[in-house]
């Protein structure tokens, strides 16, 4: 085979699977830029070894660019852990955005892989370590030997991590998913509530101990701490019907798979907010709101 038959071979390797890379490699960071970054260096490594791998790595190139990936997205949590220490404000994950039409291929071919907002919020609490072997069992249905070849650990000790993860998860994120048509009705009655001024409807439809949290990254106007409490948070939202709003348009999205609201300021999105509901579907538990414009960026607009 020539050499540019090689290269052609190996790229089409690498684009039929980095779908799977970029979904785990994200789950791991919270991030799409250092996702891409992450994906770029596997992409070297796959380019610049592909032609001297052994049989096995050969037959089964998806073991071996999971493998690099992890480890890569492993390594750059160690910078981005340090870029945190700077950061002004909550930090929130920046959430993967796609518009009404793209909802049916999300739910197909995706949605074992779709992780909320909610949970990656909860997933920022683990180790790096916890955060990749929790990710690649629950997520993605790797076995834990598969696990332990992936991070070069012992099976026993991978087990061990997947078990001391999951109690942590499930601590703090009971496991459940709301019906996709209860959260749009929830969505669509707070932001009702929202515009109206409605405080009453506000206080009907959030939880007792709800939570706001807002990421603006210093950048773009938002509280510099979570905001807790019914009463707090409804009496927040009721006074954005008094402001002038002219020039802003509101669209449904999904955001992690999930309903959430986009506002765009003509055609640059300005603010998104994601809804995470009580397990019973009636109220809403956590309010999660993004206006940092970097990561606001890359969102798919209709």
């Amino acid at each position: 085979m020539s050499e540019t038959s090689t290269e052609d071979a190996a790229t089409q390797v690498f684009l039929d699977h980095r779908r799977l890379l970029f979904s785990v490699v994200y789950n791991l960071l919270g991030s799409i830029a250092d996702t891409e970054e992450v994906l770029q260096e596997t992409w070297l490594a796959w380019t610049r070894h592909s032609d001297r791998l052994d049989a096995d790595e050969i037959e089964n190139p998806r073991a071996y660019l999971v493998r690099v990936a992890v480890n890569q997205a492993l390594t750059q949590q160690s910078v981005i852990s340090r870029r945190r220490e700077t950061y002004v404000g909550p930090w929130l994950p920046e959430p993967l955005v796609a518009d009404a039409a793209e909802a049916e291929f999300t739910d197909s071919a995706s949605n074992a892989e779709s992780v909320s907002m909610a949970l990656l919020v909860v997933l920022e609490t683990l180790s790096p370590l916890e955060r990749a072997v929790f990710v690649l069992h629950e997520a993605f249905g790797y076995q834990h030997t598969e696990i332990s070849e992936i991070l070069g650990r012992k099976p026993q000790a991978i087990r061990q991590i997947a078990h001391r993860a999951r109690k942590h998860v499930e601590a703090r994120r009971p496991r459940y998913r709301p019906d996709r048509k209860v959260q749009e009705r929830v969505t669509e009655r707070f932001i009702s509530a929202a515009l109206g001024g409605d405080l009453s409807e506000l206080m009907k439809v959030l939880a007792p101990d709800v939570t706001l949290c807002a990421d603006g990254g210093g950048k773009a106007p938002a509280p510099g701490k979570p905001i807790e409490g019914r009463e707090k948070v409804a009496r927040l939202f009721a006074g954005f019907a008094t402001r002038p709003l002219s020039g802003l348009s509101m669209h449904y999205r999904l955001a992690n798979g999930e309903p959430s609201v986009l506002l765009l300021d003509g055609d640059t999105p300005w603010f998104i907010l994601i809804l995470d509901l009580t397990p019973d579907g009636e109220q809403i538990r956590s309010i999660y709101g993004i206006s940092n414009p970097d990561k606001l960026a890359r969102m798919v607009q209709s």
